[in-house]
């Protein structure tokens, strides 16, 4: 079983962009202190964010496992996102660096579970770019709905 057809029920199975309840499913890990704050922002701002997002805040991005997104996919997410500090900028020193690592790493093992690739992004968002999560938010989801069969 690829994750390309995840099964639903039993008899039942539901394909990448064909949630079995309709929208898209995207999961997105963000930082408490950058990434989360930078939602809140965009938020208040009332920016628009998609509402396919579904936000999972982390003390910090260097504690999302590889295995934690390979699950989200495993159960049903169309797509994932993992925001973190920007380089420097991490409360934990160096959690945002060991995030762009995994990062990369899954952008390598992703195709070999036969995922797209383009089903998972990596970004930086501070606390101040309500705009660039609004925006880049609102980019993955629609490139999703595009590259849905």
């Amino acid at each position: 079983m690829s994750c390309q057809t995840l099964p639903v029920a039993p008899g039942k199975e539901c394909t990448y962009g064909e949630a079995a309840d309709g929208p898209l499913k995207v999961v997105a890990f963000l930082c408490n202190w950058c990434s989360y704050a930078g939602a809140d922002k965009a938020g208040a701002s009332q920016l628009p964010v998609p509402a396919e997002l579904s936000v999972i805040r982390v003390m910090c991005s260097g504690r999302i496992e590889p295995t934690l997104i390979l699950e989200a996919f495993q159960k049903g997410a169309d797509g994932v996102m993992v925001l973190a500090c920007h380089p420097g900028d991490c409360h934990y020193k160096e959690g945002n660096l060991r995030a762009f690592c995994r990062a990369e790493l899954l952008q390598r093992l992703v195709p070999q579970l036969g995922i797209d690739p383009k089903r998972f992004h990596f970004d930086y968002v501070s606390a101040a770019e309500a705009e660039k999560f609004s925006r880049i938010t609102n980019e993955f989801i629609g490139q999703l709905k595009s590259a849905a069969p």
